[in-house]
């Protein structure tokens, strides 16, 4: 046994090394990692997920390589813990002693559920939609940046004031990126966003239910410039909101190309 010892502790240590090309690398590390993770909801449940990572340090011009194995080791670390966006923050200033490193950046992106009822039957299914974190990592500050794709229901008004009965709708995409000093949940965005729609969607349908959201969105027609327009009226509203983009897309269901807008400020 200690001679296995002593022939580990004598190994070289490649990484470590210097490099004499005297070029920095912004960002090394590993990326396109599935691992479980569990993520905490805002009424405190706790919901398993498979998610995909993303873990980079920046490497000064004077060492040859980073401790790949560590970011690995890292997850591993907080497999086991609910994550919340606390847990994610801390989780990337760990990553900089670890590595040795000044700065990093930690991505995660996974599908989120909620649980939602349909709007006349009350059936309830699941509604999944699709959360990214990003953590930027910089000495002792770390900035936090929400996105996520909410699918919604778009319906055409020129479509509905030029024909005698019905109008064209389509399926469509609003993805909001956010960076705020203040305390928000994933829940509250999601919501400020499908209410800003001609309707909203649901994983599971009655006909009660089809026949109000075909009638509520005939009522609530938007162009993609309303729709983009409504919800960044909305999470402007977030307090202390540093900076946001949000992108809209409606997939065209008379058209072979899509309708697309794009709101930053």
């Amino acid at each position: 046994m200690n001679s296995i010892i002593g022939s580990v502790e004598l190994m070289p240590d490649v990484q470590s090394s210097q490099d004499l090309r005297h070029i920095p690398i912004e960002r090394v590390g590993i990326r396109r990692v599935k691992h479980p993770m569990l993520i905490q909801a805002a009424d405190g449940s706790v919901q398993p997920t498979i998610a995909e990572w993303t873990l980079t340090v920046f490497l000064s011009e004077h060492e040859k390589g980073t401790h790949m194995s560590r970011f690995v080791a890292l997850l591993e670390r907080y497999r086991s813990q609910a994550m919340t966006i606390e847990l994610f923050k801390e989780m990337a200033s760990e990553m900089l002693p670890l590595l040795h490193a000044e700065k990093g950046d930690l991505t995660v992106s996974f599908p989120y559920f909620i649980n939602k009822s349909a709007p006349v039957s009350g059936v309830e299914s699941l509604m999944d939609y699709q959360v990214t974190w990003f953590a930027v990592a910089r000495g002792t500050q770390v900035e936090f940046e929400f996105n996520v794709v909410v699918p919604v229901m778009s319906l055409c008004p020129c479509s509905k004031a030029i024909s005698a009965y019905g109008a064209h709708n389509q399926r469509s995409h609003i993805t909001v990126q956010l960076v705020a000093d203040s305390s928000y949940t994933m829940e509250s965005v999601i919501k400020t966003v499908e209410q800003q729609a001609s309707c909203e969607l649901w994983g599971l349908l009655k006909r009660p239910d089809e026949k109000y959201v075909t009638e509520y969105s005939y009522d609530n027609p938007k162009f993609v410039e309303d729709l983009i327009r409504d919800v960044a009226a909305n999470i402007r509203k977030i307090p202390q909101l540093r900076r946001y983009k949000i992108e809209a897309e409606n997939f065209e269901s008379i058209h072979n190309h899509s309708a697309y807008a794009v709101i930053e400020g």
